[in-house]
């Protein structure tokens, strides 16, 4: 099987998990609930990819680095969701909402960035955010719709299960 399509599984793999854990009902324990997740996803990718060693530390400060790329549009909207979860009953139902497209669009990016750097040679000590930056606003924009299909895919799930 291809590698880049193996990659890609794994990326959508855990685009789920960063959208369920952007719907924890803590605010900022999500944030960091999803940032841990997205750790783990760079780390399988480079194990994925040969002799790419992963860093913990490194890959913090890239995840930090990226997001703040989006700044302010889509993460004060992701921040925004975080923090909606205060507010009682709806706040977290929005804010869930919210978050969870965030998440899981920003698990696609970073996956769909180091896919392609992966893919062309790099690692992980070679990978420079502010050369990938607009690649990443371009693939979170296209994550965001991702994101929303899984949803949409997931709430006909969920309804097709309760009628039958």
């Amino acid at each position: 099987m291809d590698k880049q399509f193996q990659a890609m599984k794994t990326v959508r793999n855990y685009m789920w998990w960063s959208m369920g854990a952007g719907l924890i009902p803590v605010p900022f324990v999500d944030l960091a609930a999803v940032t841990g997740v997205q750790l783990k996803m760079l780390s399988d990718l480079s194990k994925y990819y040969d002799d790419v060693e992963f860093s913990e530390s490194k890959g913090k400060a890239i995840i930090a680095s990226l997001l703040g790329s989006i700044i302010p549009n889509s993460l004060s909207r992701g921040s925004v969701g975080s923090i909606l979860k205060m507010v009682p009953v709806v706040g977290s139902i929005l804010g869930g909402l919210s978050m969870s497209i965030f998440s899981g669009a920003s698990a696609y990016a970073l996956g769909k960035v180091f896919i392609q750097h992966y893919e062309s040679g790099g690692t992980l000590l070679s990978f420079d955010p502010d050369k990938v930056k607009d690649y990443y606003k371009e693939y979170f924009e296209e994550g965001k719709k991702v994101a929303e299909d899984l949803e949409k895919e997931k709430n006909q799930e969920s309804g097709e299960e309760k009628q039958a």
